[in-house]
């Protein structure tokens, strides 16, 4: 059955900050879990390879494109940037892969948002 517009975008706004919650408010509690646990593990396993926390650089299409990735895992994002880290050390040999784990990790969560909006809207 499908929910109000409001609520819907109240969802997903929930999912979007909150890796997981999107599911847990829809009462799909297992894929809920398994998001809240294994999207944010990603991104901090991103930040301990020394990834970057891109720049919203737009003379930099692909710099911006990634920091528009970066902030899809929505809260974590926040706290990292607050706590001063994801510099990224580009030196070290990690960094590649530490880049590929945050930006991942932010555009599954946005694949998340948008299967919340899907189960919101009745139609999963």
């Amino acid at each position: 059955m499908p929910r109000s517009i409001t609520s819907t975008y109240l969802i997903c706004a929930a999912a979007w900050a909150v890796p997981g919650a999107g599911h847990l408010w829809l009462g799909r509690v297992q894929k809920g879990v398994i998001f809240l646990i294994a999207l944010p593990l990603m991104f901090a396993t991103g930040l301990w390879l020394e990834g970057r926390l891109f720049p919203f650089e737009l003379t930099q299409p692909l710099v911006a494109l990634a920091a528009f990735a970066d902030i899809g895992i929505g809260v974590p994002y926040f706290v990292a940037k607050a706590m001063a880290v994801g510099a990224g050390d580009v030196i070290a040999q990690t960094f590649e892969y530490g880049n590929a784990f945050l930006i991942v990790a932010g555009l599954l969560n946005m694949l998340v948002v948008l299967d919340a909006f899907d189960v919101a809207e009745g139609r999963k």
